[in-house]
């Protein structure tokens, strides 16, 4: 699968996120240029039963406050999320509901677990208390493609509606099948990023892997040398991507161009370090031919390191389809102080990325405290780093063995 050729440029037109350090893609950039983090005591339930109750948590969060008083019921937290950060993007690209009612607009939308927690209460439940006292409104919102099918409902999208499931790297995916549907004229304007949310139920599958970062150890440090795990996170985060003729025709401003995309599959899952290398440059090198550049002319990296093992993994891979570029660029990973937010991080990444191109800061790795002699990027710090170019590349890592790198440029 190789990415987006020249034959139709694809652009970012409009972009919308939610997450535990807030809902506007300035602010969220410059605190993570401050080293700020999103992480606190779980509240949105009960999280006695875990290790380290603590997370990445869209506090306070009340959709009516974005979308009015409208009935919520049947959208479940996952939904909720999806519907108000496609809400923010939609508003962002000048998409209005007039607008939407004469042209079709698509949604393609990343998740690792979708409604996992509904899904969870739904069978609990029904075991519990018996069939009868399963609810309806639950049942809905029980597969997969629930939030993406509810989020087309209540905006009026009226293209394509796809739900991406490849775990860690669904979001990222999301938008490089986005582009690639744009690209090649089966679409014209699409919605596409992630969503998560914070739950007991995926919490407890990562603290049973040994995944999550013990209670007595300090917050995660992605590509740290003293990182111990990671801490989850939640959130959600949409681009509004179009043909570069669709966005002229209806002058719309430009906020960044999706140059090219590469996806491949690590078949060890990380168990084989030249296996995993070797699928990360691909995946790379597939981005960068499709975006007709090479390695010197990307400026910047967003990568998915997280603080767990696999951290080391992502260096090496990156370092070995970059070569000697690899030296000169700086590098972030968001999840140090936004949390593992799985499907939803490779949206957030692309957020982050379009405000990191407009303002010319990336930001830094919070705590990072390796050495350049340790560490195949030397340019690493904890605090933000000043752009010399006009693309960045962004990857994204599963423990699965799924990869995906997109480059996305400033509007040329």
């Amino acid at each position: 699968m190789r990415g987006v050729t020249p034959d139709r440029r694809v652009v970012v037109t409009g972009r919308g996120l939610l997450c535990s350090l807030g809902d506007d893609a300035g602010a969220v950039h410059r605190g993570l240029c401050e080293g700020r983090n999103g992480f606190g005591s779980i509240e949105g339930f009960d999280a006695a039963p875990l290790a380290r109750p603590e997370g990445g948590e869209v506090r306070g969060f009340d959709p009516k406050q974005y979308l009015g008083q409208k009935n919520m019921r049947p959208l479940d937290r996952t939904a909720r999320l999806a519907v108000t950060a496609a809400h923010l993007a939609l508003t962002d690209g000048g998409w209005t509901a007039e607008a939407r009612s004469t042209n079709e607009v698509g949604l393609v939308l990343g998740t690792m677990y979708g409604s996992v927690r509904t899904i969870a209460e739904f069978d609990r439940r029904a075991v519990e208390a018996g069939p009868f006292y399963a609810s309806p409104l639950d049942f809905a919102n029980t597969v997969i493609n629930a939030a993406a099918g509810q989020t087309a409902i209540w905006h009026g999208l009226r293209g394509l509606n796809t739900t991406v499931a490849t775990g860690q790297t669904s979001g990222l995916r999301a938008i490089a099948y986005a582009a690639g549907l744009i690209q090649s004229g089966r679409a014209d304007v699409l919605l596409a990023g992630g969503v998560e949310e914070l739950c007991l139920e995926s919490f407890i599958s990562m603290e049973r892997a040994g995944l999550v970062v013990s209670r007595e150890a300090p917050l995660p440090i992605p590509f740290g040398a003293s990182r111990g795990g990671f801490l989850l996170g939640e959130g959600a985060a949409l681009l509004v991507l179009e043909g570069a003729d669709v966005a002229a025709r209806r002058a719309a401003p430009v906020l960044a161009e999706v140059r090219g995309y590469g996806v491949s599959f690590d078949p060890r899952q990380g168990r084989d370090e030249g296996f995993a290398s070797q699928a990360t440059e691909r995946a790379v090198s597939s981005a960068l031919l499709g975006a007709g550049l090479g390695p010197e002319e990307i400026s910047g990296l967003s990568a998915s390191a997280n603080g767990g093992p696999h951290d080391d993994l992502e260096a090496l891979g990156l370092a070995r389809a970059l070569g000697s570029r690899a030296g000169a660029l700086p590098i972030t990973a968001i999840k140090g102080c936004l949390g593992e937010t799985l499907g939803a991080d490779g949206g957030l990444q692309a957020v982050v990325a379009l405000e990191s191109l407009r303002t010319g800061e990336l930001p830094g790795i919070r705590g990072f405290d390796r050495t350049a002699a340790e560490f195949p990027f030397p340019r690493a710090s904890q605090g933000p780093s000043r752009l010399a170019g006009s693309s960045l590349l962004l990857h994204s890592q599963g423990r699965d063995g799924q990869r995906c790198a997109v480059v996305i440029s400033k509007p040329s």
